[in-house]
């Protein structure tokens, strides 16, 4: 057990000196060897025992929903894993990372979105009259079965916003308005675009780097000229989608030409990555929490009866030398919950369940390193 303490720690002051990069591709392989789907499925493929994880209605969840979700599940999962003798994997902070990855490239953390509206916006916003979707209707204007960007979410905003001086051109010549987009209208438009015939079998992608090359890009970009800084900008942006993001850079493009008086400046290969992984995924990750708040769910809950008690070996949690997302909070739940399980029971302590906002204030309140100073 101590060994275990000793390898969250290592591994959350790591996590502070640097956003950790995760990958959906590897997540997927996860979702397989933690033997998720012997009994969940995503998109059709996997156990049918649990909710298919591709096709749940309600989406736009967090990472604090999903954490809470599945801390909420942990004592029915781990019942029904022994009942069938399914012994699952590790799960370190890393490999939780890649997990929720995989969630987001399955769209998990987007909004609900709706294919006829969908539609409808691709044609009133002029993309069809330029874009077909099997065939090119204008010159350099390839089909959306060629878009590489559709099924990743990052490559969506970067191709998006380097597509932005042709348009700017071409609604010039004709003398119309720029065709504006919600991130409704854009999430939307993408559930019209890949449950096409030609491209639902498409796998989807998402990963985010270290971000170390984020702020040098800040800077050559020309991001500094308005926004004050990376940091400010990042809150700006703190719990959006990466659908909202990509809208909302559509929609700044005409401003920030004016402001440059010149076309935007193009991202090579991979810098939109670097970019959004410094201002963007670290923080979308940890979600938004009241340490106040947090404070109190750490007592109601009854977290203090161990991490608050020297005696019980158990690291003091709201120490604030260590950071917390909602990844991290799967993967401590995954290696340390039986155990845990078994300890609340000797003391007849409830297993502890969690609102999403209760989750997202207690991950607030670990990350405060001061307590959590209560709101009234």
């Amino acid at each position: 057990m101590k060994r275990w303490f000793t390898l969250v720690l290592a591994a959350s002051a790591c996590a502070r000196a640097a956003t950790p990069a995760i990958d959906s591709n590897r997540g997927g392989k996860l979702f397989e060897t933690l033997a998720c789907v012997e009994c969940h499925s995503v998109n059709g493929k996997g156990g049918r025992i649990a909710p298919d994880l591709g096709r749940v209605v309600d989406r736009n969840f967090t990472p604090a929903a999903l954490s809470s979700t599945m801390w909420n599940h942990a004592p029915a999962m781990w019942t029904s894993m022994r009942a069938r003798e399914i012994r699952g994997g590790e799960l370190d902070e890393q490999a939780a990372g890649d997990l929720f990855a995989y969630f987001y490239s399955a769209r998990f953390f987007e909004k609900p979105g709706d294919a006829a509206r969908g539609k409808r916006v691709f044609q009133e916003r002029g993309c069809g009259s330029c874009h077909g979707l099997t065939e090119p209707l204008a010159s350099g204007a390839p089909n959306v079965t060629q878009w590489q960007s559709l099924t990743d979410p990052v490559s969506l905003a970067e191709s998006m916003w380097n597509h932005a001086p042709r348009m700017l051109s071409a609604t010039g010549a004709k003398r119309v308005s720029w065709p504006s987009l919600s991130g409704q209208d854009l999430t939307d438009v993408l559930v019209y675009l890949r449950n096409l015939p030609a491209t639902r079998q498409k796998p989807s992608s998402f990963q985010t780097s270290a971000g170390t090359a984020g702020e040098a890009l800040f800077q050559a970009k020309g991001c500094a000229g308005c926004h004050q800084s990376g940091t400010a900008l990042g809150r700006k942006i703190r719990g959006r989608t990466l659908t909202e993001i990509a809208a909302e850079m559509w929609n700044h493009a005409p401003r920030m030409s004016k402001v440059m008086k010149s076309a935007p400046p193009q991202f090579n290969t991979g810098e939109m990555r670097e970019l959004l992984s410094y201002l963007w995924a670290r923080q979308f990750f940890e979600d938004a929490g009241d340490a106040g708040y947090g404070k109190r769910v750490f007592a109601a809950k009854r977290c203090n009866s161990c991490h608050g008690d020297a005696s019980s070996g158990a690291p003091d949690l709201a120490a604030g030398t260590r950071s917390f997302t909602g990844a991290t909070m799967v993967s401590v739940l995954w290696r340390h919950g039986p155990a845990m399980l078994a300890k609340m029971q000797s003391k007849s302590i409830p297993w502890p369940h969690f609102e999403t906002r209760e989750m997202s204030d207690l991950i607030a309140y670990l990350n405060s390193g001061e307590k959590g100073k209560s709101r009234d």
